[in-house]
């Protein structure tokens, strides 16, 4: 995915979403497209035909972040979660917040008591280090309400394998630029939403303007395939190819979509799987609901370490996405 280190490194949390729409508009050729009131970005892409259901495909440009609370004597800041970040990711991890890089910390282990060693700080006992000297310093560069994200290098190592912050859903946006780039079979109106993270608060705009009767969303979901897990508990593992959801937390997805999707990866040699656990959510419960309703499916990249600086994915999952998407375009388009 040409994009995709690019699109990782920007730093745009919910609801500023901006420097990845000023990323992706550069790169949309002849196609037309507009902004909504929401700030969504939404791109007609031609293809040989008109299809007989109007098709969309979304991902969402934002990602998880930091919002400051808080400004301590001492120009520490106090901070809340922007989307779900669990508080084991965050210690010691380097963020952004503005033109400042800061460390999250808490209080040292050698000065906690004996009843505190063993219990996990929450976000509450945290701060972000800015390195200054003090609150009318750090009140310079810094205003409550300031929205940062994590600080994490784009690296590729091992056998194919990817560590970076954001590819929820950077990677979805890749996808679809990649299909933006690619001859398709139909028409297709690919919407690049906002505020994913926080309430899925952009799909639902977006679908009320373009009324898909298919809405197909690219995204990135939780790999547990990790030390001690087995089974279902794995919940979708890397290397075994796009995952295809039944359902989830927000979501229950049109089954003949669902088994026409793991059929036709099947036909055409697509790895491809499906979550084991009922969990998670995504832009797919907003479109599904919105205006009149459309019909709904989720193919996402198995992704470790989702919503920490680290998301760990693997470079042929990516591709089994792609051309899963490029597939189902040419297939939903007449159904």
């Amino acid at each position: 995915m040409k994009y995709l280190k690019e699109l990782c490194e920007i730093s745009a949390p919910s609801g500023e979403e901006k420097s990845v729409r000023d990323f992706i508009i550069p790169k949309l050729g002849g196609s037309d497209y507009y902004i909504d009131n929401a700030g969504n970005l939404i791109v007609v892409k031609k293809g040989k035909k008109t299809p007989k259901n109007k098709l969309m495909l979304a991902a969402h440009m934002d990602e998880v972040g930091f919002i400051v609370t808080f400004i301590d004597d001492s120009g520490m800041l106090k901070f809340d979660t922007v989307g779900g970040i669990d508080a084991k990711s965050l210690l010691g991890k380097r963020v952004k917040i503005g033109d400042n890089i800061g460390v999250i910390g808490t209080v040292p282990v050698h000065l906690t008591d004996k009843e505190s060693e063993s219990k996990m700080p929450k976000v509450s006992d945290m701060f972000i280090d800015i390195g200054v000297s003090g609150k009318e310093e750090a009140q310079k560069t810094v205003s409550l309400g300031d929205i940062g994200t994590f600080l994490s290098d784009y690296t590729e190592y091992g056998e194919g394998f990817i560590k970076s912050k954001a590819i929820d859903d950077r990677f979805g946006c890749a996808v679809l630029l990649d299909i933006l780039e690619s001859e398709t079979e139909y028409d297709v109106t690919l919407c690049f939403t906002v505020r994913e993270e926080i309430g899925l608060l952009g799909a639902g705009v977006a679908a009320n303007t373009v009324k898909p009767d298919i809405a197909i969303v690219i995204e990135s979901t939780t790999a547990n395939d990790t030390v001690g897990v087995s089974g279902s508990d794995k919940v979708c593992s890397l290397g075994e190819g796009a995952v295809v959801s039944f359902m989830d937390g927000r979501t229950l997805y049109d089954k003949t979509l669902y088994r026409l999707a793991m059929n036709l990866a099947e036909e055409k040699g697509i790895k491809a799987q499906t979550k084991t656990k009922i969990a998670g959510g995504n832009d797919a419960g907003a479109l599904q609901s919105a205006g009149i309703g459309s019909r709904v499916l989720a193919v996402s990249l198995p992704t470790r370490y989702i919503h920490s600086s680290s998301c760990v994915a693997k470079k042929e999952d990516m591709q089994s996405v792609s051309e899963l998407t490029k597939e189902l375009i040419n297939r939903f388009g007449n159904i």
